[in-house]
């Protein structure tokens, strides 16, 4: 771990490369980084249930003497991490003229964003995860909260190219479909903060059932790479009020992309007769509908 690094990138490297713990602990840290300077080793130990030598030690072997000269960095990171609702929302309504440098910065974080994501299309994870959404027979896909709509997106472009490709009801509230059946299968979630218990719990007993597991997630979940298979994390904060799921859905084209790629002449033959099938039973405007056979 270089010297020259932040805090926040040496966070990021531990949460990747870690023991257990420490792993524990960098996730924590990196999902409340802005809390961080009211955090001691006592409440940290508490709240990520190990124990006050263990903050110590992670300190440490990420670089820093202790904790506190690790919170005496913070001021080099904390400015481009993420605020609370009402702290962003009490800035945009005090700097109302500083629109222009909050579009010039916001465009600057989604650039480097967008390089981001198309740098994890060329990792072993990302293919690891495009094989199976190609070619495990069953693909559940499942999306919370205001992610929801991310999923059914996804669901529905995979079911153009491969069969077998299942959106999760969330109705019944026991994900039995998944949980309860047989055959090799796998699940695909969305979910970005405030996470969803039903996204950690889903994952949890996929994870205990053999089911493979790909987390599509941001860049705050300290919870998801000990209950996914790959995990794909992806920035949302670009000075707005809202958090962005923009680049989630980027990575969703890229991933189905390269499932149709994978899937060559197979693919391109189910999409055009689902196309086909779409055309006779709804049709495009300015398109009469067709038989369902000729």
């Amino acid at each position: 771990m270089s010297n020259s690094s932040s805090l926040y990138e040496r966070l990021t490297e531990a949460a990747q490369v870690g023991s257990k713990s420490h792993c524990a602990i960098a996730r924590f840290m990196l999902a409340r980084f802005k809390d961080l300077p009211f955090e001691t080793a006592a409440s940290l130990a508490e709240k990520v249930q190990v124990s006050e030598a263990s903050i110590g030690r992670f300190c440490r072997a990420i670089g820093y003497a202790n904790l506190k000269d690790l919170k005496d960095h913070l001021k080099d990171d904390i400015g481009d991490q993420p605020w609370l609702i009402k702290d962003r929302l009490d800035a945009l309504r005090a700097a109302p003229g500083k629109r222009e440098e909050r579009l010039s910065d916001g465009l600057q974080a989604e650039m480097a964003s967008l390089v981001a994501v198309y740098e994890l299309a060329r990792t072993e994870a990302w293919q690891r995860c495009v094989d199976r959404l190609a070619l495990c027979p069953q693909v559940f896909v499942s999306g919370f909260q205001t992610e929801r709509g991310l999923a059914a997106y996804f669901a529905h472009q995979l079911t153009y190219i491969r069969p077998g490709v299942h959106l999760l009801d969330l109705s019944d509230g026991n994900f039995a479909d998944l949980l309860a059946a047989d055959g090799e299968r796998c699940l695909a979630i969305f979910e970005a903060r405030r996470y969803s218990r039903q996204a950690l719990v889903l994952a949890r007993e996929a994870k205990a059932n053999g089911i493979a597991v790909s987390l599509f997630t941001d860049h705050f979940c300290d919870w998801g790479g000990d209950h996914s298979d790959e995990q794909f994390m992806v920035a949302t904060q670009f000075h707005q009020f809202w958090d962005s799921t923009a680049h989630l859905s980027l990575l969703c084209n890229l991933m189905i992309n390269d499932v149709f790629l994978t899937l060559g002449d197979e693919a391109e033959k189910r999409l055009d007769h689902v196309s086909h099938l779409y055309g006779a039973f709804t049709g495009h405007v300015g398109n009469p509908l067709v038989p369902i056979s000729e």
